[in-house]
């Protein structure tokens, strides 16, 4: 697949300036320029995330309320439930809620409930606040959901049931009428940082508590393993508060994790220090599988287990749950390339819409995310669920998603989600009509440029500069997510040594150099471009710098991620 190379400028003068103060790598400075650190006090909170820089809680709106409201309920024995959705953003929020209310309320007068994803769909339920009413709850604490509630929420309040929301997503023109709304995305919310996650909220309202009670700061900070869990597994920017808790979190999982985290990473086979990577591609998945194949409840148990014993069996639960997610998975990814590669008209089309009946529900997002990779094009896989077909969009960089849905709503009975993904639903007589729609909406509005990837490239460097002190420098960069990626680099005119093979018929194993300097590589599914390599002609490559361990010797590798035919000059 072609890709767009575009290479980011920084201001020079700002570049010189912050070299000069800290005395380190020119190339590094250029990075962190782009990246809005330019002077020693950005420099400090970036490298050395204290908690201590962590806003107050009391700048969020509606937290003096929240407070207020759950002091009433521990005054009048009233009982909570802690509600939550069923990815890792909402299981990891109630589960550290439900045990920050079990260590200063009664256990008894508590509990937790997590939606079926299949019974009752995404946030707040019908179901779960029959559930509520049916045993005596009259306070509801939902985390990572409803925003959107405003009809739900009314319902409870007939049935005597307040709610505390803790939010993070954007909301609609009608606010819930609840005891208390935490969303720092609310238009007159004052508080500083908006890119939360719902675990992260619900951690403001367990500081603020906290402070009111005059607990130790120890009391909500032990759940920080699971607050960089969620922050990872959201995809949230990893900029400010985010990358404060996710760098703290991260040094908690690997130093004194959760019995239910440590579990995960025993299971995972993991025996070095994990990176927020690690926690994305393997922790991360193993809990979002119990709600896609199953019920998510059981992550939440695994997560408040105390007893390590009984922690791995729930563990070993979601590692079971995603071994039959990862076949789901792989089976339908490959029956639905193959409906494509099949098909020449689909072959020439902006968009991919595909459907079979038979397809897991649980899976399909990941699939549209999967058929991106090969075909990139806003992509929404469908399933049948009932007389129903359902399932999920997904959208490339700079393309709006659920406007081109919209646009189609005609077809549907029901959709929602952002720019960059969402979920809908139409009969099945409706596929064919939407399809040919949503191609027509697309194909009249997408700039085409859009539909070649594009790789952003933080800086150039040469072979020569790529040190073990370089190195050092970008590991204390992390931890790397949104709009703090771990750095990409081009190095220009470097030439094959001749020593580069494909490996495992996918993968080239390259021996490049430059300026007199050698360096391994590995570029994965790259192998369709090894005859560049072989045209024995300068190369310009775009990588990232890893670490590469082998036979007990630590050595610099680069991930290749693009390689092209360098321009003559």
């Amino acid at each position: 697949m072609q890709k767009r190379w575009k290479i980011l400028h920084a201001d020079q003068q700002k570049v010189d300036t912050l070299q000069q103060t800290l005395n380190i790598n020119r190339t590094i400075c250029k990075v962190l320029v782009q990246r809005g650190i330019d002077n020693f006090d950005k420099s400090k909170a970036y490298f050395r995330p204290s908690l201590a820089a962590l806003h107050s809680p009391w700048l969020m709106k509606d937290m003096h309320k929240a407070v207020e409201r759950i002091e009433q309920a521990f005054t009048s024995n009233e009982k909570i439930l802690v509600f939550g959705d069923y990815d890792v953003d909402g299981t990891t929020a109630v589960a550290s809620m439900y045990q920050f209310l079990c260590d200063i309320y009664t256990p008894q007068l508590l509990d937790f409930y997590i939606p079926h994803r299949y019974r009752e769909g995404y946030g707040v339920s019908k179901m779960g606040i029959d559930f509520a009413a049916e045993n005596g709850f009259t306070l509801i604490i939902s985390l990572d959901c409803g925003i959107k509630s405003a009809e739900l929420v009314a319902y409870a309040a007939t049935l005597g049931i307040h709610f505390i929301i803790c939010d993070h997503h954007l909301p609609d023109a009608i606010i819930p009428k609840a005891a208390a709304v935490l969303d720092p995305k609310q238009a007159d919310c004052n508080y500083p940082y908006k890119e939360l996650c719902g675990c992260g909220v619900g951690l403001k309202l367990m500081m603020a508590l906290a402070e009111k009670r005059q607990l130790p700061d120890s009391t909500y900070l032990k759940y920080l393993d699971l607050v960089a869990t969620a922050i990872a597994a959201d995809i949230v920017p990893m900029t400010g508060e985010n990358r404060i808790l996710a760098y703290h979190g991260l040094q908690q999982i690997n130093n004194n994790p959760s019995p239910g985290i440590k579990a995960l990473i025993h299971l995972a086979g993991i025996q070095k220090k994990l990176t927020i990577s690690n926690v994305v591609f393997v922790i991360a998945p193993r809990v979002n599988a119990a709600g896609r194949m199953d019920d998510a409840r059981k992550a939440v148990l695994m997560f408040i287990e105390k007893d390590e014993a009984k922690a791995l069996e729930y563990a070993e639960m979601l590692h079971s749950d995603n071994s039959d997610r990862k076949d789901a998975d792989s089976s339908i990814t490959e029956e639905a390339l193959a409906m494509i590669e099949n098909n020449p008209t689909m072959l020439q089309r902006c968009t991919t819409v595909v459907f079979k009946e038979t397809w897991h529900k649980g899976v399909v997002g990941i699939v549209a995310s999967r058929l991106i990779e090969k075909y990139y094009r806003p992509t929404i896989v469908l399933t049948q669920s009932g007389d129903v077909v359902a399932g999920s969009a997904r959208s490339i960089t700079g393309f709006n998603l659920y406007e081109a849905i919209h646009s189609c709503r005609e077809y549907l009975l029901g959709y929602g989600g952002h720019f960059a993904a969402a979920g809908l639903s139409m009969l099945p007589e409706q596929v064919e009509a939407f399809s040919q729609h949503f191609e027509k909406t697309v194909s009249a509005s997408i700039d085409q440029q859009l539909l070649i990837p594009e790789i952003v490239i933080d800086a150039p460097v040469t072979f020569p500069e790529i040190t073990p002190s370089l190195y050092n420098i970008i590991t204390q960069m992390e931890p790397f997510g949104p709009d703090n990626m771990r750095p990409v680099f081009v190095a220009q005119q470097v030439t094959d040594t001749g020593y580069s093979k494909i490996v495992k018929e996918l993968h080239i194993r390259f021996v490049l150099q430059q300026n007199g300097k050698t360096f391994t590589g590995i570029g994965f599914n790259m192998a369709e471009k090894f005859h560049l390599l072989q045209m024995n002609t300068p190369l310009d490559i775009v990588f990232t710098i890893d670490e590469n361990e082998w036979n007990g010797q630590t050595s610099l590798q680069l991930k290749v991620i693009d390689l092209k035919l360098s321009e003559t000059a």
